[in-house]
Formats: C-alpha cells, sequence, structure tokens
C-alpha cells in the first residue's frame, strides 16, 4: 500500500539518496537549504511516497503562470527508487500531482525528462503525456554584481 504525504526534514536523507539515483550528487546541506526555498515557495509541494514502511518517491511540483504558454503545474522532479519501480508508486505519485494541479485551478501538467530517460519516456507516454518539444536548457552561473536589479 501507497501513502503518499508532505515530505517533512526528517526524509532529506532518503530524499537526497533518490536525487543521487538520478544522477544529482548533491550534498545534505544543500539538499537542506533547497528545502526550504521549495517549502517556503508559495505554489509548491515537496512529497514523499511511502512504501513497504519506507521512502520509496519523491516528487516536486510547483504553479507557473505564463504569457507564452498555457499557466500549467509541472512536475519538477519525480524519483522512485529503484527496487520500488513498475510497482505502481509512480502512478500513484503523478496522480497526486494531478490532483493537486487541479485544486489549485490548472488545466495542463508539465514536465521534462532527459533525452536518455527512455523508461521514463515509456512510464509517462502511459499516463497519457505527449513529447510536445525538443530545446536545450541553457544555464548561466551567477555571481553577486553592483549592476541593475528589477
Amino acid at each position: 500500500m501507497v501513502s503518499i504525504r508532505r515530505m517533512t526534514e526528517a526524509d532529506l536523507a532518503a530524499v537526497r539518496a533518490l536525487l543521487v539515483q538520478l544522477g544529482y550528487e548533491i550534498d545534505i546541506g544543500e539538499v537542506e537549504r533547497r528545502y526550504r526555498m521549495v517549502t517556503e515557495a508559495e505554489d509548491h509541494a515537496a512529497v514523499v511516497g511511502e512504501q513497504d514502511g519506507r521512502i520509496a518517491a519523491f516528487l516536486h511540483v510547483y504553479g507557473r503562470p505564463a504569457f507564452e504558454k498555457p499557466p500549467e503545474a509541472v512536475v519538477q522532479a519525480l524519483v522512485v527508487d529503484q527496487p520500488f519501480r513498475g510497482t505502481g508508486i509512480g502512478q500513484a505519485m503523478m496522480r497526486a500531482a494531478e490532483a493537486w494541479a487541479l485544486a489549485r485551478g490548472f488545466t495542463s501538467m508539465a514536465l521534462s525528462s532527459g533525452v536518455s530517460r527512455l523508461q521514463a519516456h515509456a512510464f509517462y507516454d502511459a499516463l497519457g503525456y505527449r513529447q510536445e518539444a525538443t530545446s536545450y536548457l541553457l544555464r548561466k552561473r551567477l555571481e553577486a554584481d553592483t549592476g541593475h536589479c528589477m
């Protein structure tokens, strides 16, 4: 039986271990810092899925208002612990994300998935998600500057 609940600070180590499975080597201090940012942000939710008495999945979803695309909810992260993949917990987590979105008035859900994650693509496809675009992720590291602020 899957139990989905709001993430707490007590879950940080387990969530870090799940993020490592996706290839994100983040130290526990950074996970804690990001946890605080996400949980203090409006229209964000971080939840864990428990099965057989342990944390087996993690989900971060948020609402994204936009001009150039429909206002929608975005699954920022979903990871299911390797031994629990294929057990239905991922589907339960996505149903929870969709219910969260609908409760906030969003009628669209989006997510991105790395091009090499073919099993993830098949999982999302089975849930009705379709590829709509391909794009590059561009990033710039910012340093404190005395430049202009909005």
